[in-house]
């Protein structure tokens, strides 16, 4: 039995409002457009998906602070949970609702990771805002066996007992691990005194996951996902909110998008789906393929 995620938010809401890829990224649009947040929610779920997930990617300190509200991260948080339930119950349907820890400083940045006692305390804050409208965690884009590790042990220990996940982000190159530089044996060896629910890989190219998938197989009896992206590669001092650019692999139209991850869920994956460049008809012919 495969599970179907959503893909990627913050790069549809991009697509749509091209401002929102400046300043607070799709934080932003979480106070100034939360109807259009409710509407991609609710495309994902019409295409198929049966988790969505939260758009809290940037409502972290350290992005917030850029405009001085850095002290307003819970409540941006909470209400992008709130957006998501509230998408869930208007489309009528029984999705999930995915509750994103993401990366507290840079995607993709293992160099950047703060320290787990610098992380645990903002992590606690962002568990707690999204915990009374989420189902489940998902630790996500972890570029290191470390910053995986404290987040999922602050979601376990802060959770009230729900479902925690781990996603980690891989090389672009299929075989090297982790951005870390950390392998796939090192990253699930790092977690082997939590209790997660299920290991994933995502925002990365499906050739590294496809890879990373059959190794992870070999490591654990835990569930398997992925959501790959669609990005080219990241160039070297790339943020979130820089002028370096990577734009949209021009080599991954749609029909090769699930045949990857078809393969993938041959590796192992019952849990798939997109990440950033993956929308909602994307994830439409994922679902009608997993249907026939």
């Amino acid at each position: 039995m495969v599970m179907l995620l959503d893909g990627g938010t913050g790069r549809e809401i991009q697509e749509r409002r091209p401002h929102a890829a400046h300043g607070l990224w799709s934080a932003s649009v979480l106070l100034d457009e939360p109807e259009l947040v409710v509407e991609i929610h609710c495309e994902y779920i019409d295409a198929g998906a049966e988790v969505i997930t939260t758009n809290n990617y940037s409502t972290i300190p350290s992005y917030l602070g850029k405009a001085d509200m850095e002290d307003q991260y819970r409540e941006l948080t909470k209400l992008a949970a709130t957006l998501a339930r509230r998408a869930v119950r208007e489309s009528g349907k029984d999705a999930a609702v995915a509750g994103s820890l993401p990366p507290l400083e840079e995607s993709y940045r293992a160099d950047l990771v703060p320290s787990p006692e610098v992380a645990r305390p903002i992590y606690q804050g962002v568990v707690e805002a999204l915990r009374d409208d989420v189902d489940l965690y998902i630790c996500e884009t972890m570029s290191s066996a470390v910053e995986a590790h404290t987040a999922a042990g602050v979601a376990l220990a802060h959770g009230q007992g729900k479902p925690v996940y781990v996603a980690w982000t891989l090389d672009e190159i299929p075989g090297r691990g982790l951005r870390s530089g950390e392998s796939v044996k090192q990253a699930v060896h790092a977690l082997s005194g939590l209790d997660v629910d299920g290991y994933l890989f995502n925002c990365t190219h499906p050739e590294a996951i496809e890879v990373a998938l059959k190794e992870l197989k070999k490591l654990t009896t835990k569930p398997l996902g992925c959501y790959p992206n669609r990005l080219n590669k990241v160039p070297d001092g790339w943020t979130l909110d820089n002028e370096i650019t990577t734009g949209l692999r021009g080599d991954l139209p749609e029909e090769l998008y699930v045949a990857s991850i078809l393969r993938s869920i041959e590796a192992g994956a019952t849990i798939v789906g997109g990440c950033c460049g993956i929308g909602p008809s994307d994830i439409r012919a994922l679902a009608r393929r997993l249907a026939t």
